[in-house]
Order: C-alpha cells, then sequence, then structure tokens
C-alpha cells in the first residue's frame, strides 16, 4: 500500500532501478529541532526541501518525517528527521557546499557539537564512494548506527547496502543511537 508524503509524494520503497539504481544512490540526511521562523520542524524541513531544486538537487525518493529525542542530550528538544535520495550533477564535495548553503539560509550555526540546530542536512552516501575525499568521509561514518537516519531510509530503500555490506533494513533494526526514533502518524 502506498503512503503518502506531507507532500503527496510516495514514500513506498522505490526500486530506483533495482540494485544497481541503490549503488547509485545520494542520500541526503535532514534533521531540526529548533524551527526558528518557522511554525515548526516540519514547516522547516519542508522549506529546506523546497531549496534542494534551486541548488541543482533533485529529490527523487523521500522518507516520512520521524520524531526522536535529541541526543545525547535528551533534555533538547526532540528531533524531526528525514532521509532523501537525490540526483544531481554536484560531485560530492560540491554537494555538500550546496548542503551548507542551504543550511546557512535556515540559521544554522555551528557551534557546540550535538546542539538545537533549525537545519542539519549530513550527506550520508555518494553512491559507492568510500574513503575520505579530503575530510569528506563517505560514507557518512555514524549514519549506520543512528536509527533516526537508517529508519527513514529503510521506509524508502530497504536494500540500500552500507559498504559493510549490512542493508538499511537490517541496519535500522539495529542501531544503537536514536532507538526510539518512528515515523509520525
Amino acid at each position: 500500500m502506498e503512503k503518502p508524503g506531507p507532500d503527496n509524494r510516495s514514500t513506498t520503497p522505490v526500486p530506483l532501478d533495482g540494485a544497481a539504481g541503490l549503488d547509485d544512490a545520494i542520500v541526503v540526511a535532514l534533521g531540526c529541532n529548533d524551527p526558528g521562523p518557522w511554525r515548526d520542524c516540519r514547516e522547516a524541513l519542508e522549506a529546506a526541501l523546497a531549496r534542494f531544486r534551486a541548488e541543482g538537487i533533485d529529490v527523487v525518493a523521500r522518507s516520512s518525517w520521524w520524531r526522536s529525542a535529541a541526543w545525547p542530550d535528551p533534555e533538547d528538544p526532540p528531533f524531526l528527521n528525514g532521509v532523501v535520495i537525490v540526483r544531481t550533477g554536484l560531485d560530492p564535495h560540491a554537494l555538500m557546499a550546496a548542503l551548507g548553503r542551504i543550511e546557512e539560509v535556515f540559521g544554522r550555526r555551528r557551534g557546540a557539537a550535538n546542539a538545537p540546530r533549525t537545519l542539519d542536512l549530513d550527506l550520508i552516501a555518494y553512491g559507492r564512494v568510500s574513503g575520505d575525499l579530503e575530510g569528506l568521509i563517505l560514507p557518512h561514518p555514524r549514519a549506520a548506527e543512528r536509527r533516526f537516519v537508517m529508519g527513514p531510509l529503510a521506509e524508502i530503500a530497504p536494500a540500500w547496502r552500507h559498504p559493510g555490506g549490512d542493508t538499511a533494513e537490517s541496519l535500522a533494526r539495529r542501531a544503537s543511537i536514536g532507538k526510539d526514533a518512528r515515523p509520525l502518524p
């Protein structure tokens, strides 16, 4: 059964041209726990997605929004997270720069690690690129441990494989960080 996302796009698993398509998948995670000028984090995240196209990033699949307690300090406001699979002509460094520009527009200020933020955009995977690319480590070095990343990814691409061999679905089940992450109803 197809489940519509907030903008009526499907969050049903997508084949992306089979296993080969998933090998080429560019995966971006989004998060927010400080809505800034927006009504709430959902509105902020939707607005962020709307800016992707202006940066040359096309969203081809997206998860639903997932809520989880802030990590590592659960006293901070809870997070809203999601994952998108995108297509772009940008190389990994140019894509990171584009994501950084979007974060800046949304008031992201880098300070203390894991502090509340208006927008957090992480490049999780860029196809099968793996390793340290002059300071950019791919796939994201901690994504596989985070249910608030692997859960949403498993929702749209359960067969996506981490270079370690595990699928998004398997990693979501075993994730040790953000175990409380659940999709919004």
